[in-house]
């Protein structure tokens, strides 16, 4: 993955992540939501499959790329 595309994908990850924690849910509906939004915009800006962008989502670790 390209720096660009891992850029976006950490972005759509911390936003969801966000947005849900403002609206009230906790931290695991909160990430599970992100790694959907992060693996959903990885799928559609390489046109990889769905269980596969999300198993690349899941390995990236975003919430620990974040933390750092």
């Amino acid at each position: 993955m390209d720096a660009a595309t891992l850029e976006m994908v950490l972005t759509a990850y911390d936003e969801t992540v966000q947005d849900a924690l403002a609206a009230g849910h906790g931290d695991g509906v909160a990430h599970t939501e992100g790694l959907t939004a992060a693996a959903m915009l990885l799928a559609a800006v390489t046109g990889v499959e769905d269980s596969a962008a999300r198993t690349e989502v899941e390995a990236l670790d975003p919430r620990k790329r974040l933390a750092a």
